[in-house]
């Protein structure tokens, strides 16, 4: 009798251990515990930690609030211009609310990922291209509120989304680099010309300061000698400038001048010096030089005799 009571206990206790261990659930910092009882939903959402449940009545799920990554496959498009373009993006969400995610939708994941390849191909017809290479900011934003509108009565919330890459087609590439190279051949005209107008003004500048100061032609005509045989030992071909020719033809009239007004000055007779009207009128005439005969021409002249053999 005893014995039997004894065995008994023992396998009450058994069964009770058995009940706790089925019972018993451990539920982590990251997760919240939803529990279905006979398949209805308590309301009591379980925190992380330690939790039990009534064995064969109740059935806990447990869901992940971790911000999940999400790869949205590359979807081909044709943008608003009329260019084929294939666009991949990833997402990020997680669960704001677990009893939602579980009711109101069969499998949440996947659900945000048929909405966020739905919604990019949408982004893509309504974008040009210009937009979706240099305007991904004003697109992601776009993006990200077309996927999050029906993702708030799944219990999700869309923390963000971002375009990851833009693939063109090789012609369209071939014509971007045609039409940049293009550009910036047109820049570098633009600069050139630019540089050679203000170079033409400058240089106009310099030649109406020269035209006043003829000498200082003649020193740049000399620096400009010095940098040329400077570079290389060659032999260097100097034409004179008619310029030049004149400075000289000035100086040399300036000194007799200068040498007649200091004779003037001192009493004396006059520097010799290119003589006046009056001078040449008072010097005795020169005989005149007979003039030189002119050729006869050919009609002119009398044939001359030839001596016949006979």
């Amino acid at each position: 009798m005893v014995g039997a009571l004894v065995t008994l206990i023992v396998v009450l206790a058994c069964l009770g251990a058995l009940g706790a261990l089925a019972a018993a659930r451990v539920v982590k910092q990251y997760e919240r515990g939803v529990v279905f009882r006979l398949g209805r939903l308590r309301s009591d959402i379980r925190g992380p930690g330690f939790t039990m449940i009534t064995p064969m009545v109740d059935r806990l799920q447990k869901v992940n609030m971790q911000i999940v990554t999400m790869p949205v496959p590359a979807q081909e498009g044709i943008t608003r211009d009329n260019v084929t373009v294939r666009v991949d993006a990833v997402v990020y969400f997680k669960v704001v609310d677990p009893a939602e995610a579980l009711v109101a939708v069969e499998d949440y994941r996947f659900a945000v990922s048929q909405m966020a390849q739905t919604s990019l191909r949408s982004i893509i017809g309504k974008s040009d291209l210009d937009d979706l290479l240099s305007n991904r900011e004003k697109l992601n934003q776009g993006l990200e509120l077309m996927i999050d509108s029906p993702a708030i009565g799944w219990g999700v919330h869309i923390d963000r989304v971002e375009i990851k890459d833009v693939s063109l087609p090789e012609t369209m590439k071939r014509s971007m680099a045609r039409q940049a190279e293009a550009d910036r051949e047109r820049r570098a005209r633009v600069i050139n010309a630019d540089a050679e107008l203000q170079a033409s003004r400058k240089l106009a500048e310099a030649a109406a300061q020269m035209a006043d100061t003829p000498s200082a032609l003649q020193l740049r005509l000399l620096q400009t000698v010095m940098a040329v045989a400077a570079e290389k030992n060659s032999t260097l071909v100097l034409p004179i400038p008619v310029e030049l020719l004149r400075f000289l033809e000035r100086g040399a009239q300036e000194i007799p001048a200068a040498a007649r007004t200091e004779g003037d000055a001192e009493g004396g007779a006059p520097a010799a010096g290119p003589a006046t009207a009056p001078e040449w009128e008072a010097a005795p005439a020169q005989p005149a030089q007979p003039a030189r005969q002119a050729m006869p021409t050919l009609t002119e002249r009398e044939p001359e005799p030839h001596a016949v053999d006979r």
